[in-house]
């Protein structure tokens, strides 16, 4: 791997508290310290505690932040302005951009992700993968608003091959949480060139996706964790497991990929 995510939407960072960030953390650089950078979730409501999380997060050796602006009352860009630049100067740690408008309900126009991007310390971007036919010209889009060396990536796994085929930086994965040969064979094949068979591994685990779209990514990694032996958490509450009739669907998909 590349490098690992943590505490990210299918981290459910949001739910956690900041003990319960600090210790997710210490047991991660505790296993991988000096194998692969750490990007680690530090979004919340208030940019006070996310400026501590950011201080938590660089003081436990992770190498950069993924900053969401996490709100209840909506936000305005200038807002969201204010709240990275304070995050980025005070934090101490890089920032990648998080745009994930599905969960926080804003979307970064790329003007902001312009200005955002000659901020000291703001070095990234996550954001929502387009469909297709549209990656080239937002990527081209957003290339030409920030500086050379700006980190342009991709979530939204189902989509993310077409992200990456186009010349985007990173893919900010969910599948490879669990799986993560299965991701990295599709990162190998567009890192050499070759998009029929990155495309082809993409196609294979389609009945992935579909569950992702159906049931969510969170919910369906859940219930992978569980199938794969690998702890027996449920998701934090209000979020509920899935029903047998899901989970059911989930380990007969896992079973004819041949990850379970």
């Amino acid at each position: 791997m590349d490098s690992i995510g943590l505490l990210g939407s299918t981290g459910t960072y949001v739910y956690l508290t900041r003990a319960e960030r600090r210790r997710a953390l210490e047991a991660t650089i505790e296993e991988v310290a000096g194998k692969v950078p750490i990007l680690v979730g530090i979004g919340a409501l208030r940019t006070d505690e996310a400026v501590r999380l950011a201080q938590d997060a660089k003081a436990a050796g992770a190498a950069a932040g993924l900053l969401a602006p996490v709100s209840y009352t909506p936000l305005t860009e200038d807002e969201v302005f204010e709240h990275f630049v304070t995050v980025a100067g005070e934090g101490g740690l890089p920032l990648c951009i998080y745009d994930n408008p599905g969960t926080t309900h804003f979307r970064f126009s790329s003007s902001l992700i312009g200005r955002l991007s000659r901020v000291p310390g703001i070095a990234a971007l996550k954001g929502p993968a387009p469909e297709a036919q549209a990656v080239p010209a937002q990527l081209a889009a957003l290339r030409g608003v920030v500086p050379d060396g700006f980190s342009l990536g991709y979530s939204g796994d189902w989509n993310a091959v077409e992200t990456l085929i186009a010349g985007a930086d990173a893919w900010y994965s969910v599948v490879a949480g669990l799986f993560p040969e299965a991701g990295m064979a599709i990162v190998r094949a567009t890192g050499r060139g070759d998009a029929a068979e990155a495309r082809r591994l993409n196609a294979r685990l389609e009945p992935l996706w579909t569950l992702f779209k159906d049931f969510s990514s969170l919910r369906v990694m859940y219930a992978s964790a569980d199938l794969l032996g690998l702890c027996r958490a449920a998701p934090p509450r209000p979020i509920l497991p899935l029903p047998d009739t899901a989970r059911q669907r989930v380990a007969a998909v896992l079973e004819a990929l041949d990850l379970i």
